[in-house]
């Protein structure tokens, strides 16, 4: 899961129809270097320069491979991916996010990695990681990076309202954001109002959206609307920051949070290195980080994230082994090592995360909280059903729709992209 739009659209839409060449490269020669196309969907600013740098190394050591690299604005990078494989002009390889990936295999769009070199140490990934990125029995990624949502906060601002540990529950959460608001004079807690994030009151309740073994709508049954109460209901009350239902949400929730103008906010490891950049985790071992709070059930998760690297199926032979030599070099326990200590992103196989990596205290509290991932459902369309409620949920945060009435509108939209599930 990513964020933000990117300024630079427009110049980014010139540059991937100038660059999706995919296996037709026609600058290649018969006797000279291949040159794959990648498009990288990781933030320009504090991700890409990494991964740049990675690619200048593979190419020194691989002299007759040449790697066309293009930033893709995360937001827009799964429509342009579908567009160009459509019409037969994808790059050689995308940083897939984990929730594209069996839906692009579904399609065709993807090379099924199993036996290949993309993935000849897949015993050393996280089984989970590999079966996620897997359709119908194949592997169409190789994990790259992995994440999850936790609960972040402020322990200055905690210690100065008395509060010694992290909140367990939502019901303690808000205990705590009272006792911030009144002791710090800073809100205590501040939600988002995206689905993504809405999903850990899911399953702190028990369901999810969609029940996939079962085949069955479950985002407007009983358990769901009293996961979405819970969420509802820390937005209103002392401690608690209203609804930002603006565009702009994202960055106000997260500045807030960097500079120390709310004490807890549920965020990702992608932020890492911009909570050091804030006024307020200068020092870094002010950043607490803890496993979301728990539903009434006593259960407490968030969504297993992050991205693979998948290549085009659509890419002749000699891109294809090319392309399959890169994925192979990017997620290797070298790189991903190289790429955790730069960025403070979590690696996907156990012999990367060495000592040196382990050390950054954010990798290592986001590593402690993995065990309460869970991994979504092997189902394409997954990732799709969270559309229906990034368009309904700013409206109920909002005061402008009932809850009964958003979730009732969500559970019709979630039907005609699954037509074959019940309600």
């Amino acid at each position: 899961m990513r964020r933000g739009i990117a300024a630079t659209a427009l110049v980014a839409s010139f540059a991937l129809a100038a660059t999706a060449c995919g296996g037709s490269d026609s600058g290649d020669k018969a006797d000279g270097p291949v040159t794959i196309t990648w498009w990288d969907t990781s933030n320009a600013t504090n991700e890409a320069p990494t991964y740049k740098a990675l690619v200048k190394q593979f190419e020194a050591a691989n002299k007759d491979i040449k790697v066309k690299y293009v930033n893709v604005p995360f937001d827009q990078a799964q429509n342009k991916f579908d567009t160009a494989a459509g019409s037969k002009g994808a790059p050689d390889v995308l940083r897939s996010e984990v929730g594209w990936t069996p839906a692009f295999a579904k399609k065709g769009y993807f090379l099924p990695l199993d036996g290949t070199e993309a993935l000849k140490d897949q015993s050393k990934f996280q089984s989970s990681l590999i079966k996620q990125a897997q359709y119908d029995g194949k592997t169409y990624g190789a994990p790259l990076v992995t994440d999850t949502l936790a609960l972040v906060y402020n322990k200055a601002l905690f210690k100065k309202a008395g509060i010694t540990e992290a909140p367990k529950t939502w019901d303690e959460l808000r205990a705590a954001a009272a006792k911030v608001d009144s002791k710090a004079k800073v809100y205590g807690y501040w939600g988002s109002t995206q689905a993504y994030y809405a999903q850990t009151f899911l399953y702190g309740e028990g369901t999810d959206t969609v029940d996939a073994a079962a085949k069955k709508i479950t985002v407007n049954s009983p358990e769901a609307q009293k996961a979405y109460g819970t969420w509802l209901s820390m937005f209103k009350g002392q401690g608690l920051h209203k609804a930002d239902t603006t565009a702009d949400a994202y960055a106000h929730i997260q500045d807030a949070f960097v500079n120390g103008k709310v004490a807890s906010i549920i965020q990702g490891p992608w932020e890492i290195t911009n909570f050091y950049k804030g006024s307020a985790f200068k020092d870094k071992s002010n950043l607490g980080i803890a496993t979301v709070p728990a539903g009434s059930t006593g259960k407490a998760g968030a969504p297993t994230g992050g991205h693979n690297l998948s290549v085009y199926a659509g890419s002749d032979k000699a891109h294809q082994t090319a392309a399959l030599k890169f994925v192979n070099f990017m997620t290797s326990a070298k790189s991903q090592t190289e790429i955790a200590l730069k960025n403070s992103t979590l690696p996907t196989r156990e012999d990367a995360y060495t000592a040196e990596v382990k050390a950054d205290p954010g990798i290592a509290g986001y590593q402690g909280v993995l065990s309460a991932a869970q991994p979504r459902p092997a189902l394409p369309e997954y990732s799709s059903l969270w559309g229906p409620l990034d368009t309904e949920l700013p409206k109920i945060a909002g005061g402008k729709e009932s809850l009964d009435k958003g979730l009732s509108n969500v559970e019709l939209a979630i039907a005609k992209l699954v037509p074959d599930f019940s309600k």
